[in-house]
């Protein structure tokens, strides 16, 4: 019988601080003390992955967990097999009732098909959503009076903010349609803030929170800047040394020449792993806190860099990926929700 030899260790390597993470939940906590604070664990725990996120947050003492597709159940119940896991995006099939009725798990409900779909599988504690304005999922306030809404057995009431991240006038107007769902259609428990949202204040906090992307290190908002952590900590190992002479050019399209004689590193991180292409020109790993600017563009697999910061390393030393979320939003001009869930699978965690 064949045994394949273990795979040598990746040049690649995700550095997970589940202590943070456990303290930012705490922290979400702390922030809406009359609710009761859930996770959004959906996209792998936006990217981090479940089976390091689950049970930190089950010990830091979440107990409501949020997926988007029913593919994402399992995995998660596997960490929580007393708690509470809800299904955005709803059942489609009475395949997807039979599972949902199976496991314990709840659809929200999103549209009057998928309230008759869930009645007509047997029924059973659901979720449903509001669409209070940021026309995605969920029923519109007309659509609440329907029959197959009214039959539904609703154990929480939701809706999903728009704007939180920002001072806009849609937060109140969103807040106002949301009472009024309230006070049309009864529910065990009603929701309504995500990370932003806990940071909007108590007018928002209902009977519980959702956060996501701050549980993972996100700062949307300034209210929560000194209480959330840095949650992952990506690093690359150097490949390969380079002595570039003055003319040489490096990497696709020659966007980089060398004007000088320098050193330069190969470095085992590219788009293919969640470092895009929009880093060209303005990133920067770095060594024991030693800036170490990017030259060229980024490849699929490598970045080439600069060392003249850092002139004693060589191949097999590992360099740190800032990604302390708002700055890198900032530096990349990507959204800090997009930076942590594209963080590729070839990053081995430790």
């Amino acid at each position: 019988m064949r045994s394949d030899p273990a795979s040598p260790p990746a040049a690649l390597r995700l550095k997970l601080d589940t202590q943070a993470l456990a303290a930012n939940w705490r922290a979400l906590d702390a922030f809406a003390p009359d609710a009761a604070t859930g996770a959004a664990v959906k996209a792998n725990a936006y990217g981090l992955g479940v089976h390091k996120v689950m049970p930190a947050l089950r010990e830091a003492g979440a107990r409501d967990f949020f997926v988007a597709h029913w593919g994402e159940v399992n995995e998660v119940l596997a960490h929580t097999p007393g708690g509470s896991i809800s299904v955005l995006h709803g059942p489609l099939t009475a395949d997807d009732c039979a599972f949902a009725r199976a496991t314990g798990v709840r659809p929200v409900i999103n549209s009057t098909f998928q309230a008759q779909l869930w009645t007509d599988a047997g029924g059973g504690p659901c979720d449903v959503m509001i669409d209070s304005g940021i026309n995605r999922l969920g029923l519109s306030l007309p659509q609440i009076g329907d029959p197959a809404v009214r039959a539904l057995q609703i154990d929480t009431l939701l809706s999903h903010l728009a704007s939180a991240d920002e001072d806009s006038a849609q937060n109140a107007e969103q807040l106002a349609i949301f009472k009024q769902a309230c006070a049309a259609l009864p529910a065990r428990r009603r929701s309504l803030a995500n990370s932003a949202g806990i940071g909007l204040g108590e007018a928002y906090h209902f009977d519980l929170t959702r956060p996501g992307l701050s549980l993972y290190g996100g700062v949307p908002r300034p209210e929560l800047t000194n209480a959330i952590c840095q949650v992952a900590y990506p690093q690359a190992a150097i490949i390969q040394l380079r002595d570039l002479s003055p003319g040489d050019r490096v990497g696709y399209n020659a966007t980089f020449t060398a004007t000088r004689a320098m050193r330069a590193a190969v470095v085992s991180i590219g788009y293919a792993d969640g470092y895009l292409r929009c880093w060209s020109g303005r990133g920067a790993l770095q060594s024991k806190g030693r800036a170490l600017p990017l030259l060229g563009r980024v490849s699929m697999d490598m970045v080439v860099v600069d060392l003249v910061a850092a002139p004693e390393l060589r191949e097999g030393d590992w360099l740190d990926i800032p990604y302390a979320l708002p700055q890198a939003a900032m530096a990349s001009g990507l959204s800090q929700y997009e930076l942590i869930t594209i963080l590729g699978r070839r990053l081995h965690q430790s």
